[in-house]
This record gives C-alpha cells, structure tokens and sequence, in this order.
C-alpha cells in the first residue's frame, strides 16, 4: 500500500485484522474493555479508507471524510451482534457510507433547507416513475403537474440539489489538455473580453521602461495630446511620438 497519510496518520502502516481476532475483540468490546474498541477501530480504518474512495469525486477534503466515517466505524462496532452470522465488514460499510451520506447532505458548502430537499426528493422519484411509465424523460411541466406544483417551484428544488462545481473542474482530456468548466462559460454581459485585455495591456506596459509607461498612461488613460505629454515630462513634441511609436510596437509584442 503506497504511503497516503490523512489526519497525520500513515495509512500503509495500518494493521489489519484477522476473522478470529476481530471475533475476540468485538467480544472484549462488547463486555465493556475500551482498549478492545480502540483495536477494532484501529483495526478497520483500511476499511474507512476504501469506502472514501467512492466519493473522491467530491470537493470535500479527504481528511473530513475520513473522520467522518470513523464515526460510523465506531458505531458500527456499538451496535453490531456478534449472535449474527455476518461479517463485520458487511455489516460496517452501509454504516459508514450512511454515516458519509448524512454528512455531505447536512454540510453541503451551500445550506439547502430540510422543505426544499423533500421536494426535490419527490421530484426525482416522480421523474423516475414517469421516465418508466413514458420510456422518456418527463418535462419539468409533467412533473410539475404530479406534485401540483409550478414549473419554477420544480426547477428551484432540482437544482438545490445539485452539488457544486469548481470552475476548475476538469470535463474533457484529449493528449494532455484539459478542458475545464470555466472554459465552456461565457457571460457576454459581463465585458470578459475587455477584462482580459486589461490584464494583457497592463502586464505589458510592465515591460516597458518608466518614460515609455508614462507617455502611454498621459497619451491613452487621460487622453492628452503629444504636445501637453511633451510640455509635461519637458521633451520635444517628436521626441514623445517616436517614444510612443516605439512603446506601441513593444506592447504589441506583450499583447
């Protein structure tokens, strides 16, 4: 097992658990010995660690998750019977992964109310029974028209729901490059072009020197004429346009 380390603990040095020890231990921690519990959960935090994997797609850290199912590790060897003819960990993973799912549903990074995640929820099973009966994806008017709700109302629910998405996120790779959300958006309303220009124009004018930065920032941010610029920084008039020219060319270089 490569070396991972989460929570300060070094995952590969781990110890595992055979079925007659951990029948041993579950019975000490069943008759109340603490130091019993703390061998099973020590015992069986590989087993926190393969079910996290399931949900590496999710922008929450791995240590919280981690944490998160050592809860449900423990409960589960609170409330597992020992009568039972069951493997612990079959009994553990559905603990763990519920323990996870309430997690990330309760402490979404967008707080979404209790009434609004009961709607969606009767949304989704609506969609699925009409996807079934019609052999198509229902409407968002159909399913509307189940719940006796608005279309707006519908639509409002699903996308609460929705976990959220980096713009970082990558969508596509084709021989190394990346295709991230950020890259397929566009808000024509918000000036972006003009924004990036900005960015390009001003790290250009960086790689000009002071008097050249001066004549561009006097000649095209407060629109002064060749003559004032020359009168102000105390040079010819032809001296300030062949500095212009010249701090023009080199911008179109940076640019």
């Amino acid at each position: 097992m490569n070396k991972v380390v989460i929570c300060g603990v070094d995952t590969s040095t781990l110890p595992t658990l055979n079925q007659g020890e951990m029948r041993r231990l579950l019975e000490q921690a069943k008759a109340g010995s603490t130091a019993a519990r703390e061998k099973l959960v020590t015992g069986n935090l590989r087993l926190v660690l393969s079910v996290i994997q399931r949900f590496s797609n999710r922008s929450e850290q791995a240590d919280d998750l981690f944490q998160v199912g050592c809860i449900g590790l423990m409960k589960a060897i609170d409330n597992f019977d020992i009568a039972q003819n069951v493997r612990f960990s079959t009994y553990a993973v559905p603990m763990i992964v519920g323990e996870i799912r309430r997690f990330l549903r309760d402490y979404t990074a967008l707080r979404v109310s209790r009434s609004l995640r009961d709607m969606a929820g009767k949304a989704m099973q609506v969609k699925k029974r009409l996807t079934d009966d019609l052999n198509r994806e229902p409407t968002v008017g159909e399913i509307a028209k189940e719940l006796n709700l608005s279309e707006a109302e519908v639509v409002y629910a699903l996308d609460a729901v929705v976990d959220p998405v980096s713009l970082f996120e990558p969508v596509f790779h084709e021989d190394g490059d990346a295709l991230y959300v950020i890259d397929q958006i566009r808000d024509d309303t918000s000036g972006e072009g003009k924004w990036l220009d900005s960015i390009a124009l001003e790290e250009g004018i960086r790689h000009l020197n002071e008097r050249e930065q001066r004549i561009v920032k006097l000649r095209y941010f407060q629109m002064k004429t060749q003559m004032e610029v020359s009168r102000e920084i105390g040079i010819s008039q032809a001296q300030v346009s062949r500095l212009e020219k010249g701090a023009l060319e080199r911008l179109k270089k940076y640019i």
